[in-house]
């Protein structure tokens, strides 16, 4: 993937860029070519190696017909619930330095739903603040809306989204107490049938 000056990129975990200059560096006596990023919310410049855009996740913002399908996404209902805060570290990290903002979103929605259980551990809830600022900068840049306003609509969309997984936990349950009370009911008819 390549850009030009101008474009617009999101760094993972870092959020969006503009590309400023394209420029050739001599590192170590190791001459390459460089993005030079100037991270929008922070002003700070990034190099990132021409040849190591596809390792660090670098991209383009989501197109504007993306915007709906994220917001779908959001709302779903569909939660990842991990027991052990290890692993489900480990995965929310992983996640969030894929770069793909639907990874993020993922993250976003994983953690919104453990914060309403009990209290998150800093690193946790950096990476909630984290992964949702990098959703709202995404989207507000996208739709040139601004932030405090994507900031309520993704807040809307999460809570839409605790709500569809809560109904599918309770279609879940209701699903399986049928599937047990059938068995039961055949059992009843066939020691009538034999008596």
């Amino acid at each position: 993937m390549t850009f030009e000056v101008g474009d617009k990129v999101i760094y993972p975990n870092h959020g969006l860029g503009v590309v400023e200059r394209i420029e050739t560096r001599t590192i170590m006596e190791m001459t390459c070519g460089f993005y030079s990023l100037r991270m929008l919310d922070s002003g700070t410049i990034v190099l990132v190696p021409i040849d190591n855009v596809e390792a660090v996740g670098l991209r383009r913002a989501i197109r504007d017909d993306e915007v709906k399908k994220l917001f779908t996404l959001l709302g779903n209902g569909k939660i990842d619930n991990h027991q052990n805060w290890k692993g489900r570290f480990k995965d929310n990290s992983d996640k969030m330095r894929t770069g793909s903002i639907y990874d993020v979103v993922d993250v976003l929605k994983n953690l919104t739903f453990l914060a309403k259980s009990k209290n998150l551990s800093f690193r946790e809830k950096r990476m909630l603040d984290r992964a949702k600022f990098l959703v709202v900068s995404e989207i507000s840049e996208v739709v040139g809306d601004t932030a405090e306003t994507i900031d309520q609509k993704v807040d809307k969309a999460l809570d839409r989204c605790m709500v569809n997984h809560e109904r599918a936990i309770a279609r879940a349950k209701l699903a399986k107490a049928k599937t047990k009370s059938r068995p039961r009911a055949r059992t009843t008819r066939r020691a009538v049938r034999a008596s």
